[in-house]
């Protein structure tokens, strides 16, 4: 049965630099926990980060930059998270390589596990087409990322697999 990587703070765990969740309600998640094939992940405290940290954002680009060397990642003081990041994106590759996942549901916007928007790096709550860090190595390594809003999307691609 195919696992599925899945942000933490989605199924409810306070890892979100806040400190909060984000929490999401779904049948098709609920089923994937009940068969025993999710798989957490948070690449930000699994390389370190504190909770709660202060808000990060990628300047000069999006994930695929950051792992191309031409972008990072600071946070609202200035200081530079680039490495750090690289080192969550890291160790959630492993994880999927470990358990051979294929698929991955990760929250939007975040400069880690955005999919398809993140913020812009101006801290000023503007959001913009890119993917965060993780997300695009994911997708440079075959596996297929979805948001938490595209859950039945990623439904349909595991039911093909």
């Amino acid at each position: 049965m195919e696992k599925i990587l899945v942000s933490a703070c989605l199924l409810g765990k306070r890892v979100r630099y806040d400190g909060g969740a984000k929490m999401l309600s779904s049948e098709i998640l609920s089923q994937w926990q009940a068969e025993g094939r999710v798989v957490l992940v948070c690449p930000e405290v699994d390389a370190g980060l504190p909770i709660p940290r202060p808000p990060a954002e990628i300047i000069a680009g999006d994930g695929g930059d950051v792992l191309a060397g031409s972008a990072r990642i600071v946070d609202r003081s200035g200081e530079n998270l680039t490495e750090a990041f690289l080192q969550g994106a890291s160790l959630a590759l492993q994880l999927c390589q470990r358990h051979d996942i294929k698929v991955a549901v990760l929250t939007e916007h975040s400069p880690s596990c955005g999919s398809t928007t993140i913020y812009d790096g101006s801290f000023s709550g503007v959001k913009r087409p890119g993917a965060g860090v993780t997300a695009a190595s994911l997708r440079q390594h075959g596996v297929r990322v979805f948001s938490q809003h595209e859950i039945v999307e990623a439904q349909r691609v595991i039911q093909t697999l």
